[in-house]
């Protein structure tokens, strides 16, 4: 198997290590769960990314999802140039806000109103303030291994960084502020109806990555979104999608578009940054006229709206929009790789499952069926840990962490694929 030289890499994080927790500025960055500390990279291009050192990786990470046309597109960095020249921040309201406004409610139809703010986790510390201020209720459902940022209300059973550390619980929130955080099983509908029958009256909400992507991919069993729909509205209680890892990943109208059910909001962020910094939540009017400055529900931010962001993100997305294609081809890179990581372990004898919903999937090293939390935890991390460090030593830039994603954009190529397929046959020999 080959060897990378990293000792750029090295010395960067040992005086990062002194400076910043972990020498990391995002657990999921760090390499504690597979071995070895992380690689610092230098610059990225299409499906590449290159370390300080000077290697070349073939990218599945694509900055965790939103690179869905490859680093550095060119119509994507010309939006920002061009932004930058006319300043980076203003403060105040610019005409880019409103493009894609327009743009968001246009393709999916459930954003009547949307808010731009900063990040995933921003957006969902405020969907659920509004949330309980519409409805006048104190309790939110969320589903085990579900990740909607690191606000206090929601790092009850959480994935992702979470999930990957093994941390259970994380210091410094409160038992009372998570009292009104209620958990339920992902892909167990009866579970939720027992629940809601119980204390439907004094939920707020019911929030929901509609495609699971931090505990590893786990798609809805059929019904599961629906069956959420329906006990929801029965009972008076706001449904949010999670979008900011599936919206505009699995379809141009992100999952609920492509299952064709509607929510009361959602929240989104990532892809629409084109790369850059950036989340929103939206949904029906009514709920939506409940922040300020039209309603009491308070949420700002200073940076909220950047026209460099939007600038970046509104490029990408019209990109997507633009090609009727797009996504079909993304799937068939998608199933592809899929299945020559699948025929890799199988010739190896490793037992595997890969779970795949458009572009985006997870290998997990178990016999399976990964359908929820627990099945996810079955997985054998040691063996995960010597796969990871295999194809990043082929040249194969994976997430350091069995319960995350992997992503194809729209750069990759039949040459990447089989790149990845002929050195997951490699490594997968070596772990059987």
């Amino acid at each position: 198997m080959p060897t990378l030289a990293h000792q750029r890499s090295q010395e960067l994080f040992a005086s990062a290590a002194r400076l910043i927790p972990g020498g990391v500025n995002s657990p999921v960055r760090a390499f504690r769960a597979v071995g070895g500390n992380p690689i610092f990279i230098d610059r990225a291009a299409g499906p590449y990314v290159y370390d300080v050192d000077g290697n070349q990786y073939v990218d599945f990470v694509g900055s965790w999802g939103p690179m869905i046309l490859g680093h550095a597109h060119p119509r994507v960095v010309d939006a920002v140039k061009k932004a930058a020249e006319r300043g980076t921040s203003y403060g105040a309201p610019c005409p880019v806000e409103v493009e894609m406004a327009e743009f968001l409610s246009r393709v999916i139809p459930s954003l009547e109103m949307v808010r731009m703010v900063n990040s995933g986790t921003e957006a969902g510390m405020s969907v659920l303030r509004l949330a309980r201020g519409f409805t006048g209720r104190s309790k939110i459902v969320k589903f085990e291994g579900c990740y909607h940022g690191h606000s206090d209300a929601l790092l009850a059973r959480a994935g992702s960084g979470a999930l990957t550390l093994g941390l259970a619980d994380c210091a410094g929130v409160p038992a009372e502020v998570v009292a009104h955080t209620l958990t339920v099983p992902y892909n167990r509908p009866e579970v939720l109806k027992t629940l809601l029958d119980e204390v439907g009256a004094e939920v707020a909400a019911v929030i929901v990555e509609p495609v699971a992507g931090n505990m590893g991919v786990v798609p809805p069993a059929p019904g599961f979104l629906e069956g959420l729909r329906e006990m929801t509205a029965k009972r008076g209680i706001l449904l949010i999608f999670d979008e900011v890892i599936s919206g505009f990943r699995v379809g141009l109208g992100g999952m609920q578009g492509r299952a064709n059910i509607r929510p009361d909001l959602t929240m989104l962020g990532k892809i629409i940054g084109g790369g850059l910094p950036v989340g929103a939540y939206g949904g029906r009017r009514d709920i939506m006229e409940q922040v300020a400055p039209l309603g009491p529900v308070y949420q700002a931010g200073t940076l909220s709206g950047n026209p460099l962001a939007l600038a970046a993100g509104l490029e990408a997305l019209k990109v997507l929009g633009e090609d009727a294609t797009f996504y079909d081809r993304l799937e068939e890179m998608g199933a592809r790789l899929a299945e020559s990581l699948t025929a890799a372990a199988r010739e190896a004898g490793v037992p595997v499952t890969v779970n795949r919903v458009g572009s985006m999937l997870t290998l997990f090293f178990t016999e399976g069926p990964v359908v929820d939390y627990e099945s996810a935890k079955r997985s054998d991390l040691a063996r995960f840990a010597r796969w990871f460090g295999g194809m990043l030593a082929e040249g194969v830039s994976l997430a350091p962490s069995q319960f995350e994603a992997a992503f194809v954009s729209a750069a990759h190529a039949d040459e990447h694929l089989e790149k990845a397929a002929a050195a997951a046959r490699r490594v997968m020999k070596g772990l059987g």
